[in-house]
């Protein structure tokens, strides 16, 4: 159950970062909340964390900690653990996502010159 737990982690931290993306994308002149310094900052570390981390040869630290729980053998996936897996875990080389994972990033950094965060409004200060 408790590695079931790390694995929704897991996965909202993905959706976050994709789902982060593709919001920044789609809202870029119509919503506010895309420019917001804090999310964006928050939004890039992620990715670079991710790509770093590939790229210095480390397993992702909640992989680790999901992979731990599930060895004492008394933690199997429960169903929703099972889909989830197989949305968030592929059988390719690790090559491919490293490339995947600093092409995205460098998505992210062009994506902050082109659709730039502004810092906190004044206006409202009052």
């Amino acid at each position: 159950m408790l590695a079931d737990a790390v694995l929704v982690v897991h996965v909202l931290f993905v959706l976050f970062v994709v789902g982060g993306f593709a919001l920044i994308l789609a809202g870029a002149g119509r919503w506010a909340w895309v420019h917001n310094r804090a999310f964006r900052i928050a939004h890039l570390g992620a990715i670079v964390f991710v790509a770093v981390e590939t790229l210095l040869g480390f397993t992702c630290p909640l992989t680790l900690w999901e992979d731990l729980l599930r060895s004492t053998g008394r933690e199997e996936r429960s169903f929703i653990g099972r889909w989830l897996a197989w949305l968030l875990y592929y059988d390719l080389p690790e090559w491919v996502f490293a490339v995947a994972y600093v092409a995205f990033a460098l998505a992210v950094i062009a994506c902050w010159w082109a659709i730039p965060p502004r810092a906190r409004s004044t206006r409202n200060a009052l």
